[in-house]
């Protein structure tokens, strides 16, 4: 079953949306082979209960204030995800406006990376 977000988060998500660049887990494998690194944006326990391999996992709720504490250029190719694609695409669009260049959010999330068989690890 789908989760029932309110109108207000959904707006916020798809204003987001319309001004970010999006690929979907069929994507990964191709951008990931052009050298993306994917980050994991969702709850430290979501991250732990699975993720998908080789992820990083820097929660939404301190990106801005950690994403510097990695060693990426502004110009790094950055994929992150969260369980659908809601909360990355908002993390996303505020790596925008930190002058980042070539992020993507996952449209899908983890789902999508389940769904498209991709290699987990806990």
């Amino acid at each position: 079953m789908a989760k029932k977000h309110n109108p207000r988060f959904l707006a916020i998500v798809e204003a987001a949306r319309e001004d970010i660049q999006e690929c979907t887990a069929k994507d990964l494998e191709s951008l990931l082979a052009e050298g993306a690194i994917v980050i994991d944006v969702r709850e430290k326990y979501e991250f732990e209960n699975g993720h998908l391999q080789g992820a990083i996992h820097i929660g939404k709720g301190v990106l801005e204030r950690d994403i510097e504490k990695h060693e990426f250029s502004i110009d790094s190719k950055l994929v992150l995800y969260c369980g659908g694609g809601f909360r990355s695409a908002i993390a996303v669009k505020s790596l925008k406006e930190m002058g980042y260049t070539d992020v993507y959010s996952l449209w899908g999330g983890w789902r999508g990376i389940l769904s498209e068989g991709l290699e987990t690890s806990k």
